[in-house]
């Protein structure tokens, strides 16, 4: 069993203003055997502050987080949002900190970060190289104690307007965006903490003030009501003396209670609807369900899996396979206050809701036939291990597991818990909850349908929100005063930062089999997991022979995702899940790739499986006519996103007609409509070969091992494939506006660029990479700082190359807010212009160095991670020396070799500018540029020209 020890020792505190703080060493948790558990060491600091570390010297990196017991649920109503926005303003700069310099401190570092806002929690985290941490911490205890004089009304408002650009992005303008808000406001009582989302609404956005800004900061943003953990290379005694040193004198703020429970609750059916520009009507119902941490949260996970996920699911047979609707799920979600079971069926076009409203209640009776049985049990069980084992890969997902158990269960070791809670699940326990929360019980039922279609809902709106019975919560916010710490050191001076941490590069084996096959891996024990990825070359671009027939290579893919030879693909999904593995086959613009992800004990059985599904494909008439209509219906579904049609309006400009990369890799409603059964048999015999294949391995197994278990690769027929040769593209006559008119449309997307380099993880590609990076490239680029955090423009924007072996394209992109489109595609033009002519600044380039320098820590630390190192190895036939001609190249590159990339690969007389808006909007504004305008349909065909004015 694991050790924990629970200890009143006191350490002395370092440097903090107050002589006599102390600092309580809570408990200690170290591994015992082969047991799941993270091990660490809990503290307490005298004003609240928890603080837990966990040591892992595996790799040079170091994860810190911070988490405040705060989410929207602390919200009033009227003021919803605040503590997203908040999570905003804490990367406006403190006392110490300038504004944008948190993100380029810690880019300049070689580290990323970000922060999250739920219901019931915020957090902010950093991922650095281990000699950053104390930066890292420092950063982090400004904002914590010295924020508030640094919260100014021009940074409220530029992120005012960038929260309202992440809603429109997010939630008003995404398809089915606005389902879990309509779903919470109808579900919970008016005032509940979770009738009103995370995001908030525009006009609380509007109507706040900077003042009730920060007095959401005093109330709620104390040490006391945090939880500050720290993991990877570290020692824990030097974390704590950094802790105390920056944390130890902030003051603690008001005390904070947790909140209690409050279960929704139903005394009839809610039917309640909204009209959204989709093609698929939207069937949702909740039930309420218990929170999180509740006795009945597994059984009800267990219910929720045989109902409806995956193939052996009741939804997916009532529904998925018998042509009924595109999707149909089945989910229990929980919160620290309440739990919503939700069913969400995605009709086909012009479905009745009403009509899978009857087939979604006839599925959730048929579990009171159907039963469940040891199989149902082993499945979850298998999944929720490997779940919990894989959340474990990095630092980070192993600091968040920390964070979270220690914030919501006051034990960070809850882990053993949680996998004693999975294991005593009983088909008992299963039968009790259905009972209990879903048989007969109401339901919100929440009809999503295309604009003008409301003869498609479920039922007519029976349900009105009320506010009787709602009494306004206690004023939290009176008599709040801000009291900064007083220290004995200087806290304007940044942490000097010790040696660069050496980073190892994986060692790694090569070979090849008889049959071509090529194959790379690496013996990694940290893990008892093994992933395996094949990629198999050719993919979309292997249309090229076929183009009236494109879309093949991705229909291919999914048929093998089908029934085989010896499983039904529900059998087949079965026996995976019962060993918590996963196989998933899928097809992109040049490769076929198969991923495979194995508990190392269950990797012969899972193996096996990979041998059945690659080799014994049965491709049945019945799945074909399945995979084939929700292909073509995807495809139709594209015609109503503006970020699809731009991206494929963009690649048709780019690659020009003639050119297969100028289609979509789905393909379009008439080349998919010419593909037949034999034509999918013919592409599969035809290209799946070895000799144009390669396999990548990462896990706890040596190469000895592993090739012992790969008789049925070696086995594999040869096949002689020709892949296809790089077509030249057509050069850009001059700089043109191309628009496409989505009516409406409160966002528009913007793509800004030309065809540029292939990849070359050495020569002239990487360094336009390096380039790059200040325009474009990172956070803190001019770009993303002048469209999203000066102006307001958008949640984003940003540049990069994206050649692989073939030609890729210079891209520049974002969502924008439509009433600044014409402003959004001026400042783009002005950041490439200026950036061509007069190239980097000097102290550009010492931050691009020092970033991209000092972020080889983070390049190798999860499975995934390595796979996807390993696997450029292989595809671009890398020497084992190329990282280290990377970094001298990095450590070399001048200002005049950067300005000379930039005025040679900038082109910013000869690109093509996409953008995709409502045109009556847009237009106007558009027409004031020095651009020729070409009106083009949502496939790419031109409808007109204007002159520029």
């Amino acid at each position: 069993m694991m050790n924990k020890t629970v200890l009143s020792i006191l350490l002395t505190a370092s440097v903090v203003s107050v002589a006599e703080a102390q600092t309580k060493l809570v408990e200690k948790v170290t591994r015992q055997g082969d047991e799941l558990v993270i091990p660490y060491t809990k503290y307490k600091l005298p004003n609240g502050l928890t603080l837990i570390v966990h040591e892992d010297h595996s790799d040079p990196v170091v994860h810190v987080d911070v988490t405040y017991h705060v989410g929207s649920a602390r919200e009033e109503v009227g003021k919803s949002g605040f503590a997203h926005f908040f999570e905003h303003m804490m990367f406006q700069g403190s006392d110490n900190v300038a504004d944008e310099e948190h993100f380029k401190i810690v880019s300049e570092s070689g580290g990323t970060l970000n922060g999250s806002t739920n219901r019931d929690r915020t957090n902010y985290y950093e991922t650095i190289p281990s000699n950053q941490l104390a930066t890292a911490l420092w950063l982090e205890a400004d904002r914590m104690g010295f924020l508030l004089d640094a919260v100014t009304q021009p940074k409220f408002e530029v992120q005012r307007e960038t929260v309202k650009n992440e809603r429109g992005q997010n939630y008003d303008n995404r398809p089915y965006g606005l389902v879990y808000e309509m779903t919470s406001k109808n579900l919970y009582p008016y005032g509940h903490p979770y009738s009103w989302t995370t995001i908030g609404y525009i006009e609380d956005l509007n109507r706040v003030n900077v003042n009730d800004l920060k007095n959401f900061f005093l109330r709620w943003y104390g040490p006391n009501n945090a939880t500050l953990t720290v993991g990877g290379d570290v020692k824990p005694e030097e974390v704590v003396k950094l802790v105390e040193k920056y944390f130890g004198s902030i003051p603690a703020g008001p005390a904070v209670q947790d909140m209690k429970p409050q279960v929704a609750k139903l005394d009839k059916d809610r039917y309640v609807s909204y009209e959204d520009n989709i093609r698929f009507p939207m069937l949702r119902m909740t039930f309420p369900t218990p929170e999180s941490g509740h006795k009945d949260e597994p059984a009800l996970d267990v219910l929720a899996e045989i109902l409806g996920q995956g193939k052996t699911s009741i939804f997916y047979k009532n529904f998925v396979k018998e042509q009924k609707a595109m999707q149909a799920s089945v989910y229990n979600s929980t919160s620290e206050l309440s739990g919503e079971f939700s069913v969400t069926v995605m009709a086909y076009p012009n479905t009745p809701l009403a009509q899978s409203e009857e087939l979604a209640r006839k599925s959730i009776a048929e579990f009171e036939t159907r039963g469940i049985n040891d199989e149902d049990l082993q499945r979850f069980k298998a999944q929720a291990e490997s779940s919990l084992i894989n959340r474990m890969a990095s630092v980070s997902g192993k600091v968040s597991q920390l964070a979270y158990y220690e914030t919501f269960r006051n034990n960070p070791n809850y882990i053993q818990e949680e996998l004693k809670r999975i294991q005593a699940v009983t088909k008992e326990d299963v039968q009790r909850v259905y009972n209990q929360y879903i048989k007969g019980k109401p339901a919100v039922i929440l009809s999503v349908v295309p604009k003008g279609k409301s003869d498609l809902l479920a039922k007519a709106v029976n349900y009105t929100i009320s506010k009787e019975g709602y009494t306004a919560g206690a004023d939290e916010y009176s008599g709040l005063k801000y009291t900064k710490a007083v220290d004995t050191f200087d806290r304007t001076q940044r942490p000097t930062s010790g040696k660069n941490p050496v980073v190892a590069v994986p060692d790694y084996y090569t070979g090849k089999f008889k049959n071509g096959l090529e194959f790379i891996g690496t013996n990694s024990n940290e893990l008892p997991t093994v992933t395996l990825q094949l990629s198999i070359k050719g993919g979309h671009r292997l249309e090229a022979k076929t183009p009236e027939k494109a879309g093949i290579a991705s229909l291919t893919a999914d048929m093998l995702n089908e029934d085989t030879e010896n499983y039904t693909s529900e059998e087949f999904s079965n026996e995976l899940d019962k060993l918590g593995s996963s196989i998933r086959i899928g097809s992109g613009s040049s490769e076929t790739y198969i991923m495979v992800q194995s508990l190392k004990k269950n990797l012969d059985k899972t193996l096996a499986l990979l041998e059945e599904r690659l080799f014994r494909p049965k491709f049945t008439q019945e799945d074909f006519d399945r995979l084939k209509k929700q292909q073509l219906e995807a495809i139709a579904n594209q015609a109503t996103q503006p970020t699809a049609i731009a991206n494929n309006v963009y690649s048709k400009l780019l690659y020009g007609e003639g050119n297969i990369m100028a289609i979509p890799a789905a393909g379009t409603e008439e080349t998919v409509a010419n593909i037949t059964l034999e034509d999918v048999k013919q592409f599969y015999n035809a290209n799946y070969s070895p000799s144009v294949s390669q396999l990548v391995v990462v896990g706890d197994i040596s190469e000895k091992e592993l090739t012992g278990k790969l008789d049925f690769l070696k086995k594999w027929k040869k096949k002689s494939v020709q892949l296809p040769a790089d077509v030249k593209t057509p050069a850009v006559e001059k700089t043109r506006i191309y628009l496409v008119d989505k009516p409406g449309a409160a966002q528009s997307e913007i793509r800004i660029g030309y065809m540029a380099k292939p990849y070359d993880a050495t020569g002239e590609y990487y360094k336009l990479g390096l380039m790059n990076y200040n325009l474009g490239g990172a956070f803190n680029s001019r770009i993303n700082l002048n469209l999203r955090e000066d102006k307001g423009y958008t949640y984003g924007a940003r540049s990069y190359f994206s050649g692989s072996e073939y030609v890729g394209p210079f891209t520049a992109s974002a969502g924008v807010r439509a009433d600044a489109t014409a402003e959004s595609v001026t400042e783009f033009m002005k950041e490439l212009t200026d950036f061509q002519k007069n190239g980097i600044k000097e102290d550009e380039l010492q931050f691009m160095k020092s970033s991209i320098g000092q972020a080889d820590a983070r390049q190798y630390e999860t499975p995934y991670q390595k796979a996807g190192f390993l696997g450029r190895i292989l595809e671009y036939d890398l020497k084992k020396d190329f990282v280290k001609k990377q970094t001298d190249i990095l450590q070399n590159i001048t200002k005049q070799e950067i300005d000379a990339l930039a005025a040679k690969n900038l082109p910013v007389n000869n690109m093509h500018i996409v953008v995709v808006g409502d045109k009556q909007t847009v237009l106007p504004k558009l027409e004031a540029l020095h651009y020729e305008i070409v009106e083009l349909d949502t496939d790419g065909n031109p409808i007109g020209s204007t002159s520029a004015k």
